[in-house]
């Protein structure tokens, strides 16, 4: 059930009324009901593990707030972390690793892989309930004791399928001191909804098909001009895509009076990686700071422990993505250039970085983004070959992100959008006007495209 579906508008129209329309104990056991009913509308036998973990993290936590620190509370942990780590690796890395295996051995590629179907948005609930056994291991979370409340925490539903990664205190702080939200936050949640569904069907699907066209075969497209267009290309599908995702989460979750954090903060603005990274899907970087970067000791210890210690967030972060080595390859990258920009000190002014560090990204959505490494190798070599070739954007896509990049400018400076629900009516009514002659006019036709992300 896509966001960007009738389907799923129809089912939002039934829960929606439900929840404000129950009497308010029973409001959690309808959300928890609903969210189910969701992600078993993708594969419903699945709904067995995700019941499986659930049960796991719940029952560790209660037993880990009853033992004092030391052994049996470690213990405690290392069930549920092998748990869900045990379900990810085996569902998301097992063909990877088989993979890998067969080819040292000299068999076929596909000599031990098992037909194994990757349950929707593992990686995304394993994140979010890891944080909060290791918080309640720490101290810093108490444990649930009702386990509908921290089911639903796991399979709230806006966030279930692809994030953002909620932290629990931010979660129950919610849950626990609901209240209704105000109209202009019921009007900031339409708004997002509606922006959301604007930067995926008008925006990231057309340049998607763009993207597709060039990474199905790039041999097709010689030159740096085709090969720099058609990375872009995908620079641009990946953000609204996911980006769109995002916001259409947290605008469903203020309609029923919760606030999820930020995830992106108009990230192709930045000025370096360091600042790409704080803007870009900010709930998994602070997550991997958290819970491996700052665990790994940060930035103590010196220069060179520093260095190796974004790498390895990086390149498990990168791994964490997909089972393969373009993933790996993709966040050693980011990893080697984070380590970079620590090491040395970059040029004054922020602006003039932007155009070089959105080049840099762009770089790195090429083994993001192509099938193989012989594929991201050849665009590679591509990216900076004579002949030139050819723009493969037509004009009017040239012109839609020019567009799209002055209302990202015109948001960094003045926060339009951020402003709009306290807006007089002809304005915010005018903008969604304006978002709903988008949709209908740019929106591509036929079957609705999956979010980028639901395949993590």
């Amino acid at each position: 059930m896509l966001f960007h579906t009738t389907q799923f508008f129809v089912f939002l129209a039934v829960v929606l009324p439900a929840f404000y329309l129950a009497p308010r104990s029973w409001r959690h056991a309808i959300l928890l009901a609903a969210s189910y009913f969701f992600y078993m509308c993708w594969n419903a036998k699945f709904v067995v593990l995700l019941w499986v973990l659930t049960a796991i993290d719940y029952t560790a936590a209660i037993w880990m707030a009853r033992v004092p620190a030391g052994p049996r509370r470690k213990a405690w942990l290392m069930v549920s972390l092998a748990a869900n780590l045990g379900f990810l690796g085996f569902f998301k890395y097992f063909n990877f690793l088989a993979g890998n295996v067969a080819l040292l051995m000299g068999r076929p590629a596909g000599a031990f892989a098992m037909d194994i179907v990757l349950p929707m948005g593992i990686s995304f609930h394993t994140f979010q309930s890891m944080s909060y056994v290791i918080d309640v291991y720490r101290g810093e979370q108490k444990p649930i004791r009702n386990v509908v409340d921290y089911a639903l925490y796991i399979a709230f539903f806006p966030q279930l399928v692809a994030g953002p990664i909620v932290r629990a205190r931010q979660f129950f702080g919610d849950l626990y001191q609901w209240c209704a939200p105000s109209p202009k936050e019921q009007l900031r949640g339409i708004l997002l909804v509606i922006f959301g569904l604007v930067k995926k069907a008008a925006i990231a699907d057309q340049f998607a098909r763009l993207a597709d066209g060039y990474f199905r075969q790039p041999s097709a497209h010689p030159g740096a001009l085709a090969a720099w267009s058609g990375a872009a290309a995908f620079s641009m599908q990946i953000f609204f895509d996911f980006s769109g995702y995002t916001d259409m989460a947290i605008g469903l979750a203020q309609l029923f009076g919760f606030h999820f954090p930020d995830n992106f903060r108009r990230p192709y603005l930045a000025g370096s990686i360091t600042e790409f990274w704080r803007r870009w899907h900010i709930s998994l970087s602070s997550w991997l700071r958290d819970y491996l970067y700052i665990p790994l000791g940060g930035n103590r210890g010196g220069r060179l422990r520093t260095y190796r210690n974004l790498m390895l967030t990086m390149l498990l972060g990168g791994l964490w993505h997909g089972a393969s080595w373009n993933f790996v390859i993709w966040g050693g990258y980011h990893g080697a250039l984070l380590s970079i920009e620590r090491a040395g000190r970059l040029a004054a002014g922020r602006w003039p970085r932007i155009l070089p560090t959105f080049a840099l990204v762009t770089v790195s959505w090429v083994f993001f983004r192509a099938a193989t490494f012989t594929d991201s190798a050849y665009i590679l070599r591509q990216m900076v070959s004579l002949p030139a070739g050819h723009i493969l954007w037509p004009r009017w896509e040239i012109w839609l992100a020019v567009i799209v990049a002055a209302l990202a400018i015109a948001e960094e400076r003045y926060g339009w959008f951020a402003r709009l629900a306290e807006a007089p009516a002809w304005a915010w009514s005018a903008a969604v006007a304006m978002m709903l002659f988008c949709l209908e006019t740019l929106s591509v036709p036929g079957q609705a495209v999956p979010f980028i992300y639901f395949q993590f």
